[in-house]
């Protein structure tokens, strides 16, 4: 995570605007026939970094264990780019750095969570060789079987664009995409030769978002061109940051429907420079977030976690990683209709004070975690994403095919201020007739609540909330619906 990704806007707090009279009924379609994939093992993840001594506490584990975290990175975002994981130290040493969170207490505090760890190697100051060190002492020597390994953070944040002055750590005398290209595929040779088995990652500037289509001085291309033009026979996965911002919530709890346009442009990139790899080149989005937006800690970020992890993996990415476990925060709090917003990426209350002004007590966790939390009730690791839509962006809805051979359907209704009607409806699975199981996370909340509420086909959502059904097929359809 760079300078750019952290500039939080604080103003121009936004609702979506009600309509005039009673609010018509939203129609939901759930078409279970149709697979969008499988949630992937692994998909639902969250950044950890070395300065963050509280990490690997029981609460903290406890916490993200029930949140459903299957993946955490390490050792954090642009902190990366200037750490060495041999000595446990970061620039030229002489800065403090919590013993507790070194390479070892990281993975045995991924072993606790239940977490697939990724890692990203130095690229910023680093070299080759520490990184095909550091697979050899975490795959052979100690038998972790590290499987995906990301080249750097935001390395076109190096100061290669714009003004020269970037927020990411780089030593190369050439900062251009042609040498991160170029030593991108030094790096894979290097750590593949120890592990054939690991999976190399390549950065890439996130379509449509600064510096993406950029073209410094002396460069025949893009970053994105450029690099995958030289490295694209070397990677098994490519890596964009997802902070997608906003000056108003509503803005914020629009942004997934741009997922599918950046899914579309990275796929044509990969079909153009990988070849017959193609499909098998994964996307890993290693960090999202509200940051950048109004929200952060507050109603609107909790809704936006959910529908961007779903729309993602609808849209194939086999990673998403929350920014951040702790975070903590040097602005003041600010009022995000009608609740405290801290400003913090964090998931979890690091406990910090600014503008006179404290946090709730530390690892308290923030209405992001419970948004988070809410795709437990929605689906597992393996499970199948099906085809869904709304006929109105105020109430987003997911779908997944449970291997229970039930149908768990998520409703996220934007509006902050009204309650929203809907009528759904279904193809491909036949509900069982009266009151469903719902599990809901609504404004003000600390807690995720289950109830039996409604019908399968018409439900009445609180404002600002989460809710999934967790339906149960018609007895004697099984044969007559199965897709």
């Amino acid at each position: 995570m760079g300078a750019v990704a952290v500039l939080a806007a604080s103003a121009g707090i936004g609702a979506l605007t009600p309509s005039a009279g009673a609010a018509p009924t939203v129609g939901i379609r759930v078409d279970a026939g149709t697979s969008l994939g499988t949630v992937p093992s692994s998909g639902v993840g969250l950044n950890t970094g070395f300065g963050d001594e509280h990490m690997g506490t029981a609460k903290v584990t406890s916490l993200m264990k029930a949140a459903g975290v299957r993946q955490l990175r390490y050792p954090g975002g642009s902190g990366a780019d200037d750490y060495h994981w041999k000595t446990h130290t970061s620039g030229d040493g002489s800065g403090w750095i919590p013993s507790n969170t070194n390479f070892d207490r990281f993975m045995a505090t991924a072993k606790k969570v239940g977490a697939q760890p990724i890692l990203t190697a130095n690229y910023g100051s680093g070299t080759p060789q520490e990184a095909a060190d550091w697979v050899k002492y975490a795959n052979v020597d100690k038998g972790y079987g590290v499987k995906y390994w990301e080249i750097g953070n935001e390395v076109y944040g190096n100061g290669h664009y714009g003004d020269g002055k970037g927020w990411e750590t780089d030593t190369h005398a050439d900062k251009s995409p042609k040498e991160y290209g170029k030593n991108l595929v030094a790096y894979s040779k290097a750590m593949k030769a120890v592990d054939p088995k690991v999976k190399i990652g390549a950065v890439l500037t996130t379509p449509g978002f600064w510096p993406d289509a950029e073209k410094a001085p002396g460069d025949s291309a893009d970053w994105n061109n450029t690099v995958l033009s030289i490295a694209g026979g070397s990677i098994d996965f490519v890596i964009v940051h997802w902070y997608p911002g906003g000056t108003t919530t509503a803005d914020l709890l629009k942004t997934p429907s741009r997922i599918a346009g950046v899914r579309s442009s990275l796929r044509s990139l990969i079909a153009k420079y990988t070849g017959s790899r193609a499909a098998s080149v994964e996307i890993a989005v290693t960090e999202n977030g509200a940051v950048g937006s109004p929200a952060q800690t507050s109603q609107a970020a909790a809704l936006f976690a959910p529908d961007t992890y779903m729309t993602w993996f609808e849209q194939g990415a086999t990673h998403v990683d929350w920014w951040n476990l702790h975070n903590g925060t040097d602005q003041a709090p600010t009022t995000v209709h009608g609740q405290t917003d801290y400003q913090d990426g964090g998931i979890l209350s690091a406990g910090t004070c600014a503008g006179g002004k404290c946090e709730p007590p530390r690892d308290k966790p923030f209405p992001t975690y419970w948004g988070i939390r809410s795709l437990t009730a929605l689906a597992k690791p393996g499970d199948t994403m099906v085809k869904s839509s709304s006929r109105n962006s105020s109430v987003a809805v997911h779908a997944v095919r449970s291997s229970n051979g039930g149908l768990n359907v998520m409703l996220i209704n934007k509006s902050p201020q009204n309650a929203a009607k809907v009528s759904l409806s279904y193809a491909g699975f036949t509900p069982a007739a009266g009151a469903v199981t719902t599990v809901s996370y609504a404004k003000g909340g600390t807690a995720l609540t289950t109830a039996k509420r409604g019908s399968a086909v018409a439900q009445k959502l609180p404002p600002f909330s989460i809710t999934t059904l967790q339906l149960k097929r018609a007895s004697g359809t099984a044969g007559a619906d199965k897709p």
